[in-house]
């Protein structure tokens, strides 16, 4: 297994000696309890790990010192932190002076994280309120929990416009993934029922890989840990009804990777309307209570009761400035003419909090505007490999085992044919045993016709020398003579029947005779018969067996191969990112953003046009077999969308009779009614942000 450590790191699995000098503050421990680090699979990090009590199930020691962690800080004194991920934990000792970039660096490097532009530490204030870590400030200054073991949460902060475009390592596209299905499962995104079943089946194949009918078990999906329970709870069905659907469409995914399975859920997560919207209840002049919703788009604005579907909505690229003075919130447009966008919150620190995400959203809104940078596109570069690579990886084995099956296919063949055989080698033996039968039948009554012959050869004999006597003694006297002729009489009668007789059993004496040729000659037609069907199935044999080894040395071949093929070195880690913050606010604090309208969008691509001209990374023959794949994933996903919208209303009418009325939540509602209308959440987007800036502001205030 390849080391997880950088260069002038050095992994240890044990304590060190009693003669050797073991100080707490020169080293990090990070404990994992799920996942590896850098690629590398918990099992295979459990090999090299140490088994720890108090439910720390694995355990690595990185010998680092902090002095080259936290250049020009004093790591006299450090206090212990941990940061809690969706599938894993890690733990730190942090120096005193540490600021929350050294912590969040810290964190990315361990996990292997490049993308870092879209994740932040979050923990829980003084006032049991859910902040963001500040990257600049010092982590004891900020307000964090008072306790031995400081707790963070590792999350992503800003979400991605289109998952399939943006995401580019393998590690953020899970992240990303475990943090989206949480949401859904806590109910914090909504999700239709028939779109829950398809998400879980995406979950499945994600954890468990193809479904296999020989290893399958019902009743081993958990319906709690793939369901939200507010659709278990609005149908009269059982788990074993639910699973039966997962598992039908789980059955479809064959084929499908762990990291594919998880894109295809991102995909379909987020067409889903709460989607990457983080909520924060405000008022407006009116005071009437709404939602405000911060996405990557811009900002929307729902009602109290319909967090599903906005009222109105403001694109980053409309917005110029945005103010906070204490409690009120006030957003001034591009549009000069248009009136400022004011709203009030319950406390000056959610508008800080709105003001950061609103900041962060707005720098990601244009830096994706922009051309990617270098370390972008290197990193879409080494993935695009990557997916070259596992995709050649993928047609070997597809490869591989289409040849099993076609040697199993042919397997199964030659032992049809065997059964085949056997079963005509058993009824021509049976045949030619019934042909020996009737022959030795045919001889037996040969042998008797012959003897019934000479018997009544014999008997004619003795009749006519009795008939002989008989004239002889007729002249003795009249009465004798009337008798003997009377004797003759019947003598004669008597030899005429013998001779006919005779003449019947000699005419079947040859009949059977004529039998017997017969059968001797079927007889010997049957034999070779048989040695012609033995010759037969010999030469099968021997080819069966010559196109058997062909198989086998191609998928010898095949395997060696495979074996032999060279693994891509990971992308090199920089660590130079560095992530807009938020420093403290003032009352009447102001942040200038940058005007995003079309003429300045056309402003930035003609400052970065040289620099794309200059760093040209691909041929004209790479850009059409890249235009050809793109066009060729298009009209698959197109096909594929088809296919789910089909199954998925297939669904819906198959459990609408056995639906809950009085279960159904407002949501359901909004969410039936945008079905019957044919509303989506694109279209209400554009139907939010219909209009100028003037009219919409005007909404807002009547709301």
């Amino acid at each position: 297994m390849t080391e997880c450590v950088k260069p002038g790191r050095e992994l240890l699995v044990n304590k060190p000696q009693r003669d050797e000098l073991w100080n707490p503050l020169e080293f990090v421990p990070v404990f994992l309890l799920a996942r590896g680090i850098q690629g590398h699979s918990g099992a295979a990090l459990k090999e090299r790990a140490i088994q720890l009590p108090g439910g720390v199930l694995q355990c690595l020691f990185f010998k680092m010192p902090l002095r080259n962690i936290f250049r020009g800080k004093s790591a006299s004194k450090s206090f212990p932190v941990k940061i809690v991920m969706l599938d894993a934990e890690l733990e730190f000792n942090l120096p005193w002076r540490a600021t929350g970039r050294d912590l969040f660096d810290l964190v990315v490097r361990t996990i292997g994280l490049r993308e870092t532009w879209y994740f932040g530490l979050q923990f829980e204030d003084s006032k049991n309120n859910f902040a963001w870590l500040k990257m600049e400030k010092r982590v004891q200054d900020q307000d964090i929990p008072k306790q031995s073991v400081v707790p963070f949460v590792f999350l992503a902060k800003f979400y991605p416009e289109d998952v399939s475009e943006e995401l580019v390592q393998e590690v953020t596209q899970h992240l990303f993934f475990l943090q989206v299905k949480q949401s859904i499962l806590n109910m914090d995104i909504y999700c239709p029922p028939e779109m829950s079943v398809l998400l879980a089946s995406y979950a499945v194949q994600a954890k468990f890989g193809d479904y296999d009918h020989a290893t399958y078990r019902a009743g081993s999906l958990s319906m709690e840990e793939l369901l939200p329970q507010r659709v278990l709870s609005q149908y009269q069905m059982t788990p074993v009804m639910w699973e039966e659907r997962i598992r039908v469409w789980y059955a479809d995914h064959r084929g499908m990777t762990r990291d594919e399975a998880e894109m295809e859920y991102l995909k379909i997560a987020q067409d889903l309307g709460m989607y990457g919207v983080n909520y924060f209840t405000i008022t407006n002049k009116k005071q009437t209570e709404l939602w405000l919703g911060v996405t990557a788009l811009g900002l929307n604005v729902y009602e109290s009761e319909n967090k599903l579907e906005p009222k109105i909505s403001f694109p980053w690229s409309e917005i110029r400035n945005i103010s906070v003075d204490d409690k009120k919130f006030t957003i001034r447009p591009t549009d000069k003419t248009a009136p400022n966008f004011v709203f009030f919150s319950k406390n000056s620190r959610m508008n800080k909090l709105i003001l950061d995400l609103s900041i962060g959203n707005h720098e990601l809104f244009k830096r994706r505007r922009k051309p990617d940078t270098i370390e972008v596109q290197q990193m879409k570069a080494a993935a695009r490999e990557e997916k070259h690579r596992r995709q050649i990886e993928k047609d070997k084995l597809a490869r591989e085992k289409q040849l099993r099956e076609e040697a199993e296919r042919q397997k199964a063949e030659l032992e049809q044919r065997l059964l085949q055989y056997q079963e005509e080698m058993r009824a021509a033996n049976d045949a030619l045993r019934r042909s020996e039968e009737t022959a030795d039948l045919l001889v037996e009554k040969s042998r008797i016709a012959e003897e019934e012959t000479m018997l009544l050869t014999q008997k004619a004999s003795e009749a006519e020398q009795e008939c002989q006597r008989a004239h002889l003694l007729s002249a003795k006297t009249q009465e004798e003579k009337m008798l003997m002729e009377h004797k003759v009489r019947e003598a004669e009668l008597l030899v005429s029947t013998m001779v006919e007789e005779g003449e019947r059993r000699a005419t079947e004496s040859e009949r059977l005779q004529q039998e017997l040729i017969r059968a001797r000659f079927s007889e010997k037609q049957a034999k070779e018969k048989l040695n012609t069907l033995v010759k037969t199935f010999n030469s099968s044999i021997c080819h069966s067996a010559a196109n058997s080894s062909i198989v086998n040395s191609s998928i010898l071949g095949t395997s060696l191969l495979n074996n032999s093929t060279m693994h891509l070195p990971p992308p090199a880690y920089s660590h130079s990112l560095a992530i807009g913050s938020t420093n403290d606010l003032v009352v009447g604090s102001a942040v200038d953003l940058p005007d995003l309208t079309l003429e300045s969008t056309e402003a930035l691509n003609s400052t970065y046009a040289p620099d794309l001209t200059s760093l040209d990374l691909l041929n004209d023959t790479d850009v059409e077999q890249l235009s050809l794949e793109i066009e060729k994933e298009r009209v698959e996903y197109l096909e594929r969308s088809r296919h789910l919208q089909q199954q998925l209303r297939h669904l819906k009418s198959e459990i609408e009779v056995l639906k809950v009325e009085e279960n159904q939540t407002l949501l359901d509602a909004v969410y039936h009614e945008q079905l019957r209308t044919g509303e989506t959440k694109y279209s209400t987007l554009r139907r939010t942000r219909s209009g100028n800036t003037r009219t919409r502001v005007a909404f807002f205030e009547e709301l």
